[in-house]
C-alpha cells in the first residue's frame, strides 16, 4: 500500500476544557491523513474502543501530553494491512496494548517490559515506537495517544502494540482487555501477587478498580472490601463478590469490622486516597497504586512507618503486565466464567457521542463505555 489513507478520529486540540464536555466539546471528529504502515507496523480497523479515565486525564490536563492529539488507547481491532516483517496477518483480530515494548532495553530483557524506557519515551512524545507520527491534518502533525489513537475508524500502530485474539470474542468485550482488565487484573496477579485467603481492599470502582475486584475474587482473596463514593458502584461491587462496599468516609469502620487488609489497591489517582490506603493497610501490607494523579498531587506518609510497619508501596503501570502473556490468560478466565468482564460495560455509544460520554465518566455515572467508530 503506497497511496495516502484517511481516518476519522477524535482529536483534542488543547487540554483543560471545562465541564460539561457535551457543551465545551473538547474532542472533535476530524478527517486525518494516515501514512500507510511501515516495517513492523499494522493498519487496523477499530471495532470498538473503551473510554477510560486515562483519556479523561488528558482532556482535563491531569496528564499533560503534546497537542493536538488523537485520543483513545483501549480497543479491539482487525488487521487490514501489514508493513514488512510483521508476524501478524491481514484478517487477524487483536487487542491493542497501550505500551509497546521494544524488546531490547534492560527492562525488556529482564522480563519487566512494562517498564520499557523506549516505549514510555515514544508514548510521552506522542509518537510510535518506530519513531515519528503517522497522523496529520492539512499538513500539520497530529500526535498519537499511547501509540494507538484508537478513537478512530482506522489506525496505524506498531505490531508490538497488538495481541492476537480469537474471532468469536465480542468486540465490546475484547476491547476491555486492553486496559481495564490488563491493568486491574494485573495489579492483583502481577504487582500484588495476591494469594488465596489474603484480604484485599480496593479504592475506586471505575473500570480498573472493578477489574481488580473481580480479579481478587478470582484469585481467592477473602475478604474483598470495596471503597467508592458512588452508591451504584458499591452495589455492583457486592454483586461481583465483595464482602463489604463502603463510602470512603466509612472505610475506617469497615476495617475495624473486617480487619486491616493485606493488600490495598488504589485506582483513584489521588495522593490523599493513596495515603488513606497506606494508613489502613495491615502491618506488612502491600499497597499497590495504579491511578494516575496530577503530577502536582503530593503523597505524604510518616517515613518511620515504612520500617516500623514493614509496609511496601508498589507502583503498578499497566498492571505490571506482559500483554502477550496476560491477555490470553485473562480471556481464558473470562471464557471459564471466572472473570465477568461484561459487568464492567456501562453502555455502547457511537463515536459522535464521545463528549457526552466524557461527562458520564467524569460524574461517575458510567464505568466503561464502548465507543463504536
Amino acid at each position: 500500500m503506497t497511496a495516502p489513507l484517511t481516518t476519522t478520529a477524535a482529536v483534542l486540540d488543547s487540554m483543560g476544557s471545562a465541564r460539561p464536555y457535551a457543551d465545551s466539546k473538547p474532542l472533535r471528529l476530524a478527517t486525518l491523513d494516515l501514512v500507510p504502515p511501515g516495517p513492523g507496523e499494522l493498519l487496523v480497523r477499530i471495532e470498538a474502543a473503551g473510554l477510560c479515565h486515562s483519556d479523561l486525564s488528558v482532556v482535563n490536563a491531569d496528564r499533560p501530553r503534546p497537542m493536538p492529539m488523537a485520543l483513545g488507547h483501549e480497543a479491539c481491532a482487525t488487521v487490514l494491512a501489514t508493513g514488512p516483517g510483521c508476524r501478524l496477518a491481514v484478517g487477524d483480530r487483536v487487542v491493542m496494548a497501550f505500551l509497546p515494548a521494544c524488546g531490547h532495553c534492560t527492562p525488556c530483557r529482564s522480563g519487566t517490559s512494562w517498564l520499557c524506557a523506549n516505549g514510555a519515551a515514544a508514548n510521552g512524545k506522542g509518537e510510535l515506537l518506530g519513531g515519528g507520527g503517522r497522523l496529520s491534518e492539512c499538513g500539520h502533525a497530529v500526535h498519537h495517544h499511547l501509540g494507538l489513537s484508537a478513537f478512530a475508524d482506522m489506525a496505524v500502530i506498531d505490531e508490538r502494540s497488538a495481541v492476537k485474539i480469537d474471532d468469536d470474542i465480542p468486540a465490546e468485550i475484547a476491547a476491555l482487555f486492553g486496559c481495564a482488565v490488563l491493568t486491574g487484573m494485573g495489579a492483583v496477579c502481577n504487582s500484588a501477587n495476591v494469594r488465596p485467603g489474603e484480604s484485599v481492599a480496593i479504592w475506586g470502582l471505575g473500570g480498573v478498580g472493578l477489574a481488580a475486584l473481580i480479579g481478587a475474587v478470582a484469585a481467592g482473596a477473602e475478604p474483598v472490601i470495596a471503597i467508592d463514593p458512588v452508591a451504584a458502584k458499591r452495589s455492583l461491587a457486592l454483586e461481583l463478590g465483595a464482602r463489604a462496599a463502603v463510602h470512603p468516609d466509612d472505610a475506617e469502620a469497615a476495617f475495624a469490622a473486617h480487619g486491616a487488609c493485606a493488600v490495598a489497591i488504589e485506582s483513584v489517582g489521588s495522593g490523599k486516597v493513596l495515603a488513606q490506603a497506606y494508613r489502613l493497610a495491615a502491618r506488612g501490607g502491600r499497597i499497590v497504586t495504579v491511578g494516575l494523579p496530577n503530577p502536582a498531587d503530593p503523597f505524604t506518609i510518616p517515613a518511620v512507618s515504612l520500617v516500623a510497619e514493614a509496609k511496601t508501596i508498589i507502583g503498578s503501570y499497566m498492571g505490571s503486565a506482559i500483554p502477550a502473556r496476560d491477555v490470553p490468560r485473562y480471556i481464558a478466565l473470562w471464557r471459564a466464567g471466572r472473570l465477568p468482564v461484561e459487568r464492567l460495560l456501562s453502555g455502547i455509544r457511537p463515536m459522535s457521542e464521545i463528549n457526552a460520554a466524557l461527562d458520564d465518566l467524569a460524574s461517575g455515572a458510567a464505568i466503561r463505555q464502548i465507543l463504536i467508530p
